[in-house]
């Protein structure tokens, strides 16, 4: 932008900039905290899904969930879960209940680690309130279906030229092949079996 001094603009070009700028400054304030504090609230949705998760295995199935958390994000998952021998390797993902998002991207290596899933949870963006839940994966003790047959993902942001490269180790899961699970205890048993 060329930096022009204002008094060699006339009165109206002046008028229409610093309205230009007023209305980009305003917009700008109108960035609601979920997008300010994006790390914040997935690490706080994350919390309140395991939470969530432990108060039911605390009330319902003798405390026998353990969590674990990997110090790397290099294969597709987010936590491990595990009750009674059944292991989980779990990809979180979240979406408030007005997001239209209509897909999902999964990384392949996500289906050579035991009992790998993901759990995408939908919240409401006033309470943070969880649920419905939904859910990719196998039976408890099987593994993450294929994603072969899913296309692969591209890169958000165009190189040089525009051209998005394939991520060819990303499959984009369609909401569709998600199962709806309303409750945690649901969402418990289906991880874990009754």
């Amino acid at each position: 932008m060329q930096r022009v001094r204002l008094c060699e603009l006339d009165r109206g070009t002046t008028l229409s900039c610093i309205a230009r700028l007023l209305c980009v400054q305003k917009r700008n304030l109108f960035v609601t905290i979920h997008q300010h504090q994006s790390v914040y609230r997935e690490q706080l949705l994350e919390h309140l899904l395991i939470g969530q998760l432990l108060r039911h295995a605390w009330l319902h199935d003798d405390a026998a969930l353990e969590v674990a958390k990997p110090e790397i994000d290099r294969a597709g998952y987010d936590i491990v879960l595990e009750a009674h021998g059944i292991v989980r390797h779990v990809q979180l993902k979240t979406s408030s209940l007005q997001a239209r998002t209509a897909r999902q991207n999964i990384h392949l290596d996500l289906a050579t680690k035991p009992g790998g899933c993901i759990i995408w949870s939908r919240f409401d963006e006033k309470t943070l309130d969880l649920g419905p839940f939904l859910f990719f994966g196998g039976s408890p003790g099987s593994p993450l279906p294929s994603l072969e047959q899913f296309g692969i993902a591209r890169h958000t942001r165009g190189n040089a030229t525009g051209y998005k490269a394939e991520r060819v180790n990303i499959r984009v899961v369609p909401k569709g092949q998600f199962r709806q699970l309303d409750s945690i205890d649901v969402l418990y048993r289906e991880l874990f079996g009754e």
